[in-house]
């Protein structure tokens, strides 16, 4: 859509799609919406299109132009899962046209270039006219979307859902973390696959597991998908989180504890456990291990306790500090057998090995507590 003149829907459908040298490879079907939330136009979250005798979705994210010659798309692949209507969208031709508004139907959508945002575009105007005969004898007008807001209606979880994809990715985990299970899944399913991932990469890795494992079957057949759409450094501990059962062990982890090396000095690790955006539960104590300390590290060595950091010297070095007991376990340990290791060593966490000897995450007792314990039962 070059420049600044709107576009019809009734125009695009039956337009080519074309790859990004120009070379058709289907024809549009729809329009894909987001419905609008409150003082906010219905955005185009992206195109249908058939290619290959298969009805696809195309991202808005992935088209260059629009124009009166085609779609063209940016780069020269597609996905071509077939299509699925998500919760909180609606389609432009199938469920918006023809509609009743007020005495009149809806004839068609003018779509906009949204200022100053690269490949994003809204829904500005609504074309209106009379039913039936009558539309050959007065013409159609033209009337502001939000003079039409009721035809986007669709629900107040669809909205919702609208009101979540306008948030940052940090403010939607956020969010979405303090859902109960049935609205964070309903919310994850909703939401394409690049978005999934902005949020999955905001959120701690038991409740990136958590969100993923929540999906229904066919959503969780494109879990690689998403772990691609990641970044990579992100999505790596999530890769081998999902490697263990849930209810192990390694299911329950945290990959990333405080893991520092054999010759690091008291005052270093103190430092380390300072950190305001370290959970209580992993600032209870440092894991030491031999080069590297990424999990899976090198040969693990032992763990030391906030405590008795504290009695020591400052420059003493942490492996002379490592604390008797508290032996690890592997990964394929039952959650039970988990939660008993950490009662009887009156242990905030426990360190998780591979059959290596090498540390590959630890288990804390919030973890166990998050799961042994009524979901919600941190806000009673």
């Amino acid at each position: 859509m070059s420049g600044s003149a709107p576009i019809y829907v009734s125009r695009l459908v039956r337009l080519p799609l074309l790859d990004a040298e120009g070379v058709a490879i289907g024809r549009l079907d729809d329009v894909v919406l987001s419905p609008s939330s409150p003082g906010a136009p219905p955005r185009v979250l992206g195109f249908v299109a058939s290619v290959q005798r298969r009805r696809i979705f195309v991202n808005a994210n992935r088209v260059g132009e629009i124009d009166a010659s085609g779609i063209r798309l940016s780069s020269g692949t597609v996905d071509l899962r077939r299509f699925a209507l998500r919760p909180g969208e609606l389609l432009a031709r199938r469920d918006v046209l023809d509609r009743p508004s007020g005495a009149d139907v809806v004839n068609d959508l003018a779509l906009q270039a949204v200022t100053g945002r690269y490949r994003s575009w809204e829904v500005a105007a609504v074309s209106v006219g009379p039913r039936g005969l009558l539309r050959r004898r007065r013409a159609a007008r033209i009337t502001p979307w939000h003079e039409a807001a009721a035809l986007f209606d669709v629900g107040p979880e669809a909205r919702q859902v609208a009101e979540f994809r306008e948030l940052h990715p940090a403010d939607m985990a956020q969010r979405i973390a303090g859902l109960a299970p049935e609205r964070r899944r309903a919310l994850a399913e909703a939401m394409d696959d690049e978005r999934l991932a902005d949020v999955l990469e905001e959120l701690p890795e038991d409740e990136q597991v958590r969100l993923i494992e929540s999906l229904d079957i066919e959503r969780a057949a494109e879990r690689d998908e998403l772990l691609r759409a990641m970044e990579p450094e992100e999505a790596l501990p999530l890769r081998r989180l999902l490697e263990y059962e849930g209810d192990t062990a390694g299911g329950l982890m945290t990959p990333e504890p405080v893991v520092l090396g054999p010759d690091t000095t008291v005052a270093e690790a103190l430092a380390r456990l300072r950190d305001v955006d370290l959970a209580a539960a992993l600032a209870a104590q440092v894991f030491v291990v031999h080069p590297p300390t990424e999990t899976p590290t090198g040969p693990y060595i032992g763990a030391v306790g906030f405590q008795r950091l504290l009695r020591e010297r400052p420059a003493s070095a942490i492996v002379d500090c490592i604390d008797d007991g508290n032996e690890p376990v592997l990964p394929d340990l039952p959650e039970a057998e988990v939660a008993k290791r950490l009662a009887a060593y009156d242990a905030v966490a426990v360190a998780v090995c591979d059959e290596g000897g090498r540390l590959v995450g630890a288990v804390t007792v919030d973890d166990v507590l998050d799961r042994v314990l009524p979901e919600g039962w941190r806000d009673r």
